[in-house]
């Protein structure tokens, strides 16, 4: 079901489903847990921008590559905690703690919540990243 609030032929943006929105986020659970860089780029628009977390500098192109490339060789694995939420609109919600291990210092534990936004085919077009400081801790055993 795509929405849009105008006729078809009135050159307004279609919204993806809420279906479409969630299946995309739990292929993104999915596919870092899987370790499948490559299937988590393929759930980007090309001009897609990533904060993580908001408040750092966006990443756009070759490097949200290089994020993902260390998403994977981190062995970050992805927690939900909450089922996905969806909206009224072209955006929807992934409440998880993610467990990953950088190259130096120990296994980290990340409480997030994820909102992203989506173009009519289903793509992201951006992920924004809701965590502090305090939500990050070393990850238990």
């Amino acid at each position: 079901m795509t929405q849009t609030g105008a006729p078809a032929d009135s050159g307004a943006f279609c919204f993806p489903s809420q279906a479409q929105m969630r299946a995309a986020l739990q292929a993104y659970v999915d596919r870092i847990n899987e370790g499948d860089h490559d299937g988590v780029i393929a759930l980007f628009a090309p001009d897609a921008v990533v904060e993580d977390p908001v408040g750092s500098p966006p990443k756009s192109g070759d490097d949200i590559h290089a994020w993902f490339s260390d998403t994977i060789a981190f062995k970050t694995h992805i927690r939900p905690v909450a089922p996905i939420r969806g909206s009224h609109a072209n955006a929807a919600a992934l409440t998880f703690d993610v467990t990953f291990h950088p190259p130096e210092g120990p296994r980290l534990l990340i409480r997030s919540l994820d909102v992203c936004t989506f173009d009519a085919q289903g793509l992201i077009t951006s992920l924004k990243a809701y965590w502090g400081p305090d939500d990050m801790e070393p990850a238990p055993d």
